[in-house]
């Protein structure tokens, strides 16, 4: 194959890989919105949506796959598609994270502790992926070192809530002679919660991921990995 067509063929699956995470990080944003609204016909639509971007997944693989046994790229090309495999690795995981949020909204009937900003966790790890996104996009290594620094401030705001949750639970709601049925009912509002905050954080764990990959594609370094 001509060098010209193999580089179109880089050129697309960067655009593709971008594409994917356009469309993964839609869904998480509405996501977020549905859980926020109580709005279970959205929730619907994520939680069926979700083999859409398992099969654009599976075309990406193979595409990687494809350009790895048929082109034999070696050192840049050849971080570059590995890397690139990863990322979609991630961004898979991250839309299974927004089936997640639809399936938390339809078991959500109130919001128990209404002083937790999830949206605001939300809008800061869905910034982290559109930034390690457009890190891979633009080769920027300055910015994945920045993007895997804001990890540890969302890790602390996620520990905070969950404290905060944990602390309203014990001082708010439950006393001695409370209702089984309102213990149990306050302890699947926490639990749905608490996931819904994992979540996020595993989102932006994702985000940092991301700007791993991309770093060893450009520089060969490997220190944002592990």
């Amino acid at each position: 194959m001509p060098r010209e067509s193999y580089q179109e063929l880089l050129d697309e699956l960067r655009e593709d890989v971008l594409y994917m995470s356009e469309v993964v990080l839609d869904r998480v944003r509405e996501g977020l919105e549905a859980l926020q609204s109580k709005d279970k016909e959205t929730a619907r639509e994520i939680i069926d949506g979700d083999g859409e971007i398992n099969q654009l997944y599976l075309d990406l693989e193979q595409d990687c796959v494809d350009l790895l046994a048929l082109q034999q790229p070696v050192a840049g090309d050849l971080r570059f598609i590995a890397a690139s495999f990863k990322i979609i690795t991630d961004l898979e995981r991250i839309a299974d994270l927004a089936v997640n949020l639809g399936e938390y909204t339809l078991n959500a009937d109130r919001d128990a502790f209404p002083e937790v900003d999830i949206q605001a966790i939300g809008d800061t790890v869905v910034e982290m992926v559109e930034d390690a996104m457009a890190a891979y996009a633009a080769e920027d290594v300055d910015a994945c070192a920045e993007i895997a620094a804001r990890d540890d401030e969302v890790d602390e705001r996620c520990a905070t809530v969950s404290d905060t949750v944990m602390r309203e639970l014990i001082e708010r709601e439950v006393g001695p002679d409370a209702e089984e049925t309102k213990v149990e009912t306050l302890m699947n509002d926490v639990s749905r919660l608490l996931l819904t905050i994992r979540d996020l954080e595993r989102i932006g764990d994702h985000a940092v991921n991301i700007a791993a990959r991309t770093v060893y594609m450009i520089d060969n370094d490997d220190k944002f990995i592990y």
